[in-house]
């Protein structure tokens, strides 16, 4: 079984909004923090945001701040991504990951799982 699959993404145009779910099976997920990283053709795999175990923290990666959220529900086992404002420049295939421990990082290297990846393609 496939410990997290992403799904939601698509194609908007500048300015829509995007929901990002991520589905995880992994039984100790409300255990854990996770988080949401992009890569976007011929560029590195980027940090985009994170939420501790409980949701009592989240990160964000400056470029996002203010137009995207992070959420969880662990009664459901899922995580989202809700993205608006979009811009061209947030075109990118979108992972979830799990974290080994309980706090946000902005580390890729941290995280043990990671879903198969959603594109997102914002036209102008």
């Amino acid at each position: 079984q496939v410990p997290l699959v992403d799904s939601g993404g698509g194609v908007v145009q500048t300015g829509d909004s995007l929901r990002l779910s991520c589905t995880v099976s992994e039984p100790t997920f409300n255990s854990r923090a996770m988080g949401w990283f992009r890569q976007a053709p011929g560029k590195e795999f980027e940090f985009v945001a994170a939420i501790s175990r409980g949701s009592t923290s989240t990160r964000f990666a400056d470029f996002v701040k203010g137009r995207f959220t992070i959420s969880r529900d662990d009664a459901k086992n899922m995580a989202y991504l809700l993205m608006t404002s979009l811009k061209p420049e947030d075109t990118a295939i979108y992972y979830c990951g799990l974290l080994d421990s309980s706090y946000v990082s902005t580390v890729s290297n941290a995280y043990r799982y990671w879903g198969q990846g959603t594109q997102v393609t914002v036209s102008s």
